[in-house]
This record gives C-alpha cells, structure tokens and sequence, in this order.
C-alpha cells in the first residue's frame, strides 16, 4: 500500500534532546522566507514542556502566530509530555494539537514542525514521536548530533523510522559543539551514514555561537542538499 503524505508540511525531529532540532527548524524556516520560496509559513510544535523555551522563540520570528498556535499544549514541568501531565492532572490532548494542526494547514502554503525529543520520546503512555509521524502522515527529517556515537544513534532512529513506516526523507548532521572536518568525518561519516542506513545525508550544519542570527542560519541551509527533499522541488524549480 502507497503511504501517503502531506506534502506542505515537514516534521524535524532528532535522535534525542538536544540535538539541535530547534537551530535546524529555525534555519529551514529562515532560508524559505528569505528566499520567498512559500509567502505564508507556519511553525508548529505541538507539545512544550518546561518554561519558556521554543514556542517563544518561534514567536520573535515575524511569522504572525499566536502562542497557541505555535504550541496548542503546554505543561510546566520539564519532564517527558505524560508524566508533566501527570503532575498537573491533565491528559496530552492531542486531539487538539491534531486541529491546530489541520488549521494551519489549510491556513498556510506550508509548516514545519519541530518534534518533541527524539523519534522514540513518548507523547503519551501509548505513543512515542515516530507514532505520531506515522498517524498524522508527515514526512520526516531526521536531526543527529555531530559526536562520538552518532553512527549508532542514527542507525537505530532509522531502523525505528522504517519500523513505523515513517516517509523518512534525509538526515541532517548538526554540530552541538565545534567541530573540526576531521572531527565530523572521524564521528559522522556521511558516506558511511547513507551506506549503513540506506538514507540520504542531506549535509551538515556547522556550530553556531549566535544561532539566533537569521542571516546566517539561511546561508547555512543554503548549503545542503534540500533537493532531496522533493515536497519542495516544485517550489526551487518555479523560482530558478
């Protein structure tokens, strides 16, 4: 069976916290509007925990949305999605993140979501982030922190990735720290990423000390291979 896809929507989610899920999201989303390749972009990230944290920061990128639009369900502590619900005597609702959803989707050209954690972090006591991928239909990319265990890191997301039957278009390499080139070739190979994982490595993003500067995070992106990411072909074609 032919699984299907939502095609003006992209998840970013990672091997684990941390990542840089959120520097990633934040680049996509500056290269596009830089660039004019969609006119109306949306940012979701369907659950935060913890203070105040990437629903903020997406909302000081000018892309006239609303806290809860952003991030329909919050929870103070900074603790896994069921367990802050938990403390607070409330359930994950997400049928009211699925709406916020289908919402801005009708309502944008198209939205980039961040994911919560890693794909096996739970979202509720039944399901983990690659369930949710799978049950909302959303095409993947797949972030892995530049250092020493990434190989092992990435081969086991992937193989969860196909275990769910997740539409895992590419992996994203990022540097949480700086990292010479023999550094990066020494703990992430590409070739022996894609070789190993049979999935394409889109490029890597180098160590940012101001990853709040939208400029250069655009450039940044401008450097990976985001043709592979053919739910955004049609776009680079007709601005050529």
């Amino acid at each position: 069976m032919e699984l299907i896809v939502f095609l003006n929507t992209l998840l970013i989610t990672g091997t684990d916290t941390e990542v840089g899920k959120t520097v990633v999201t934040t680049a996509l989303a500056a290269y596009l509007q830089m660039y004019r390749i969609f006119q109306n972009l949306a940012i979701f990230k369907p659950i935060q925990t913890g203070p105040e944290g990437d629903r903020e920061h997406y909302s000081r990128l000018s892309l006239n949305q609303t806290l809860e639009e952003i991030t329909p369900l919050y929870f103070q502590a900074p603790l896994a999605p069921p367990i802050a619900a938990e403390k607070e005597g409330r359930r994950v609702e997400l049928e009211r993140a699925w709406a916020t959803l289908q919402s801005l989707q009708q309502k944008h050209d198209f939205v980039l979501i961040e994911a919560l954690g890693g794909l096996g972090s739970p979202v509720t006591a039944e399901l983990i982030v690659a369930d949710l991928a799978r049950d909302w239909r959303l095409p993947v990319v797949l972030v892995v922190p530049v250092k020493l265990g990434a190989i092992a890191q990435a081969v086991a997301n992937v193989a969860l990735a196909r275990q769910c039957r997740i539409h895992l278009k590419g992996i994203i390499l990022n540097c949480v720290q700086s990292c010479s080139p023999q550094e990066i070739s020494d703990w992430a190979p590409g070739d022996l990423l894609q070789s190993l994982t049979h999935t394409p490595v889109l490029g890597t993003v180098p160590y940012l000390d101001d990853a709040s500067d939208l400029a250069k995070l655009a450039q940044v992106v401008s450097n990976l291979d985001l043709e592979r990411l053919t739910l955004l072909q049609s776009r680079f074609s007709s601005h050529e």
